[in-house]
Protein backbone atom coordinates (compact mmCIF):
# COMPACT_ATOMS: atom_id res chain seq x y z
CA UNK A 1 0.00 0.00 0.00
CA UNK A 2 1.34 3.42 -1.05
CA UNK A 3 2.42 5.88 1.77
CA UNK A 4 -0.25 8.50 2.77
CA UNK A 5 0.80 11.79 2.05
CA UNK A 6 0.54 14.94 4.51
CA UNK A 7 1.38 18.27 3.83
CA UNK A 8 4.45 18.16 6.21
CA UNK A 9 4.87 14.43 6.74
CA UNK A 10 3.53 11.20 5.07
CA UNK A 11 2.86 8.03 6.60
CA UNK A 12 3.99 4.34 6.34
CA UNK A 13 0.66 1.63 6.47
CA UNK A 14 2.26 -1.30 4.82
CA UNK A 15 2.36 -3.22 8.29
CA UNK A 16 -0.38 -1.69 10.63
CA UNK A 17 -2.98 -3.58 11.78
CA UNK A 18 -5.46 -0.88 10.64
CA UNK A 19 -4.09 1.97 8.07
CA UNK A 20 -4.42 5.67 7.77
CA UNK A 21 -8.94 6.51 8.37
CA UNK A 22 -11.17 9.60 8.74
CA UNK A 23 -11.74 9.30 12.29
CA UNK A 24 -8.02 9.42 13.29
CA UNK A 25 -7.30 12.40 10.95
CA UNK A 26 -10.62 13.85 12.62
CA UNK A 27 -9.27 13.44 16.24
CA UNK A 28 -5.85 14.69 15.33
CA UNK A 29 -7.36 18.07 13.55
CA UNK A 30 -9.97 18.45 16.14
CA UNK A 31 -8.76 17.69 19.76
CA UNK A 32 -7.52 20.75 21.88
CA UNK A 33 -4.44 21.69 22.50
CA UNK A 34 -2.39 24.23 23.95
CA UNK A 35 0.84 26.07 23.87
CA UNK A 36 1.64 25.16 27.00
CA UNK A 37 1.28 21.28 26.52
CA UNK A 38 4.02 19.25 26.96
CA UNK A 39 3.80 15.96 27.39
CA UNK A 40 1.22 14.01 25.46
CA UNK A 41 0.27 10.21 25.03
CA UNK A 42 -1.25 8.86 22.25
CA UNK A 43 -2.73 4.95 23.22
CA UNK A 44 -3.12 3.05 20.29
CA UNK A 45 -1.17 4.85 18.14
CA UNK A 46 -1.59 2.36 14.89
CA UNK A 47 0.46 4.17 12.65
CA UNK A 48 0.93 7.24 14.14
CA UNK A 49 -0.93 9.50 12.51
CA UNK A 50 -2.63 10.96 15.50
CA UNK A 51 0.92 11.62 17.13
CA UNK A 52 2.64 12.95 14.26
CA UNK A 53 -0.33 15.67 13.75
CA UNK A 54 0.04 16.28 17.24
CA UNK A 55 3.12 16.83 16.79
CA UNK A 56 2.82 19.18 14.14
CA UNK A 57 -0.03 21.52 16.40
CA UNK A 58 2.75 21.23 19.52
CA UNK A 59 5.91 22.72 18.52
CA UNK A 60 6.78 22.16 22.13
CA UNK A 61 5.81 18.45 23.33
CA UNK A 62 6.94 14.97 23.66
CA UNK A 63 4.93 12.36 22.33
CA UNK A 64 5.06 8.85 23.75
CA UNK A 65 2.41 6.39 21.55
CA UNK A 66 1.49 2.96 22.90
CA UNK A 67 0.28 0.40 20.38
CA UNK A 68 -0.02 -2.90 21.71
CA UNK A 69 0.77 -4.63 18.19
CA UNK A 70 4.24 -5.35 17.13
CA UNK A 71 4.21 -4.64 13.38
CA UNK A 72 2.06 -1.60 13.72
CA UNK A 73 4.89 -0.03 16.59
CA UNK A 74 7.55 -0.68 14.07
CA UNK A 75 5.49 1.59 11.89
CA UNK A 76 4.78 3.88 13.74
CA UNK A 77 8.29 4.34 14.98
CA UNK A 78 9.06 4.39 11.03
CA UNK A 79 7.25 7.07 10.61
CA UNK A 80 8.09 9.37 13.30
CA UNK A 81 11.67 8.43 12.59
CA UNK A 82 11.06 10.14 8.63
CA UNK A 83 9.08 12.66 10.19
CA UNK A 84 10.28 16.80 10.95
CA UNK A 85 9.62 15.98 14.75
CA UNK A 86 11.90 12.47 15.11
CA UNK A 87 13.70 13.67 18.20
CA UNK A 88 9.97 14.43 20.16
CA UNK A 89 8.02 11.14 18.81
CA UNK A 90 8.61 7.81 20.75
CA UNK A 91 6.43 4.35 19.98
CA UNK A 92 6.72 1.86 22.59
CA UNK A 93 4.81 -1.37 21.69
CA UNK A 94 3.37 -2.15 25.30
CA UNK A 95 -0.21 -2.40 26.34
CA UNK A 96 -1.42 0.83 28.37
CA UNK A 97 -2.08 -1.65 31.38
CA UNK A 98 1.98 -2.66 31.49
CA UNK A 99 2.72 1.22 30.69
CA UNK A 100 4.77 2.61 33.32
CA UNK A 101 4.50 6.42 32.72
CA UNK A 102 7.87 8.69 33.62
CA UNK A 103 5.31 11.28 34.86
CA UNK A 104 2.25 13.00 34.26
CA UNK A 105 0.55 13.96 30.80
CA UNK A 106 -1.13 17.61 29.56
CA UNK A 107 -3.01 15.18 27.12
CA UNK A 108 -4.10 11.80 26.23
CA UNK A 109 -5.88 10.93 23.46
CA UNK A 110 -7.10 7.86 21.78
CA UNK A 111 -8.84 6.37 18.67
CA UNK A 112 -9.09 2.87 20.28
CA UNK A 113 -10.83 -0.09 19.34
CA UNK A 114 -14.79 0.10 20.21
CA UNK A 115 -16.67 -3.26 18.90
CA UNK A 116 -17.85 -4.69 22.20
CA UNK A 117 -19.92 -7.66 21.10
CA UNK A 118 -20.03 -6.89 17.40
CA UNK A 119 -18.47 -10.50 15.30
CA UNK A 120 -15.04 -10.62 16.00
CA UNK A 121 -12.71 -10.36 12.66
CA UNK A 122 -11.00 -13.35 11.75
CA UNK A 123 -7.84 -11.59 11.54
CA UNK A 124 -6.81 -11.58 15.41
CA UNK A 125 -4.36 -8.18 14.81
CA UNK A 126 -7.64 -6.42 12.97
CA UNK A 127 -9.71 -7.65 16.03
CA UNK A 128 -7.36 -5.89 18.72
CA UNK A 129 -7.08 -2.47 16.72
CA UNK A 130 -11.23 -2.89 16.82
CA UNK A 131 -12.51 -4.15 19.35
CA UNK A 132 -12.42 -4.10 23.32
CA UNK A 133 -11.27 -7.01 24.13
CA UNK A 134 -7.47 -5.33 24.72
CA UNK A 135 -8.87 -1.86 25.53
CA UNK A 136 -12.11 -1.14 26.91
CA UNK A 137 -13.41 2.73 28.20
CA UNK A 138 -12.33 1.90 31.29
CA UNK A 139 -9.02 0.94 31.03
CA UNK A 140 -8.58 4.13 29.62
CA UNK A 141 -10.19 6.57 31.91
CA UNK A 142 -8.31 4.65 34.96
CA UNK A 143 -5.28 5.52 33.58
CA UNK A 144 -6.13 9.32 32.52
CA UNK A 145 -7.90 9.48 35.80
CA UNK A 146 -4.03 8.84 37.56
CA UNK A 147 -1.97 10.23 34.90
CA UNK A 148 -3.19 13.77 33.68
CA UNK A 149 -2.11 17.08 35.05
CA UNK A 150 -4.99 18.57 37.21
CA UNK A 151 -5.65 20.93 34.29
CA UNK A 152 -5.17 17.31 31.89
CA UNK A 153 -7.72 16.73 28.99
CA UNK A 154 -8.58 13.57 27.44
CA UNK A 155 -9.60 13.37 23.89
CA UNK A 156 -11.15 10.39 22.31
CA UNK A 157 -13.53 9.62 19.15
CA UNK A 158 -15.87 6.73 18.80
CA UNK A 159 -19.24 5.89 17.21
CA UNK A 160 -22.03 8.26 18.51
CA UNK A 161 -24.23 5.45 20.09
CA UNK A 162 -21.33 4.96 23.00
CA UNK A 163 -22.00 8.69 24.10
CA UNK A 164 -24.36 7.48 27.35
CA UNK A 165 -22.29 4.37 28.25
CA UNK A 166 -18.72 6.59 27.26
CA UNK A 167 -19.95 9.49 29.71
CA UNK A 168 -21.21 7.28 32.30
CA UNK A 169 -17.58 5.44 32.80
CA UNK A 170 -15.79 8.46 32.29
CA UNK A 171 -17.89 10.02 35.81
CA UNK A 172 -16.85 7.37 37.40
CA UNK A 173 -13.58 8.09 37.06
CA UNK A 174 -13.98 11.80 38.01
CA UNK A 175 -13.99 12.73 34.02
CA UNK A 176 -16.08 15.18 32.82
CA UNK A 177 -17.00 16.45 28.98
CA UNK A 178 -16.28 19.75 28.45
CA UNK A 179 -16.30 19.67 24.59
CA UNK A 180 -18.37 17.13 22.00
CA UNK A 181 -17.88 17.41 18.63
CA UNK A 182 -20.61 15.84 16.62
CA UNK A 183 -19.49 14.18 13.19
CA UNK A 184 -22.08 13.63 10.20
CA UNK A 185 -21.11 12.24 7.02
CA UNK A 186 -23.32 14.41 5.26
CA UNK A 187 -25.88 16.79 6.39
CA UNK A 188 -29.30 14.34 5.98
CA UNK A 189 -27.81 11.47 7.57
CA UNK A 190 -27.27 11.34 11.76
CA UNK A 191 -24.41 11.82 13.38
CA UNK A 192 -21.93 8.82 13.43
CA UNK A 193 -19.06 9.75 15.30
CA UNK A 194 -18.54 11.36 18.64
CA UNK A 195 -15.31 13.55 19.07
CA UNK A 196 -15.51 13.78 23.51
CA UNK A 197 -12.80 15.87 25.07
CA UNK A 198 -12.95 15.32 29.33
CA UNK A 199 -10.98 16.95 32.31
CA UNK A 200 -11.44 17.05 35.87
CA UNK A 201 -13.07 19.69 36.07
CA UNK A 202 -17.33 20.20 36.29
CA UNK A 203 -17.91 22.65 33.48
CA UNK A 204 -20.39 23.79 30.98
CA UNK A 205 -20.16 21.46 28.08
CA UNK A 206 -19.50 23.13 24.55
CA UNK A 207 -20.82 21.02 21.75
CA UNK A 208 -20.63 21.25 18.16
CA UNK A 209 -21.43 19.77 14.90
CA UNK A 210 -19.45 18.59 11.88
CA UNK A 211 -20.63 17.42 8.05
CA UNK A 212 -17.86 15.58 6.56
CA UNK A 213 -19.60 16.01 2.55
CA UNK A 214 -21.08 18.30 0.87
CA UNK A 215 -21.97 16.54 -2.11
CA UNK A 216 -18.62 14.35 -3.65
CA UNK A 217 -16.55 17.09 -1.90
CA UNK A 218 -15.40 17.67 1.55
CA UNK A 219 -17.67 19.99 3.46
CA UNK A 220 -16.14 23.78 3.39
CA UNK A 221 -16.08 23.29 7.63
CA UNK A 222 -14.05 19.90 7.22
CA UNK A 223 -11.67 21.37 4.32
CA UNK A 224 -11.09 24.09 6.99
CA UNK A 225 -10.52 22.05 9.66
CA UNK A 226 -7.80 19.68 7.92
CA UNK A 227 -5.92 22.52 5.55
CA UNK A 228 -2.85 22.10 7.16
CA UNK A 229 -2.81 18.36 6.77
CA UNK A 230 -4.55 17.30 3.85
CA UNK A 231 -2.78 17.73 0.68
Amino acid sequence: MPEFRFKQFSVRQDNSALKVGTDAVLLGAAMTVSPADRNLLDVGTGTGVIALMAAQRCPEAEIIALEIDGPSAGEAAFNFAASPWSSRLQAICTPLQAYAPPGKFDLIFSNPPYFDSSLKNPDERETAARHTVSLSYGDIFAFASEWLTPEGRLSLILPSDCERQLLRTAASFGLFPFHILRIRTTAAKAPKRLMTEFSRSRTETTENELTLQDGPERSADYAALTREFYL
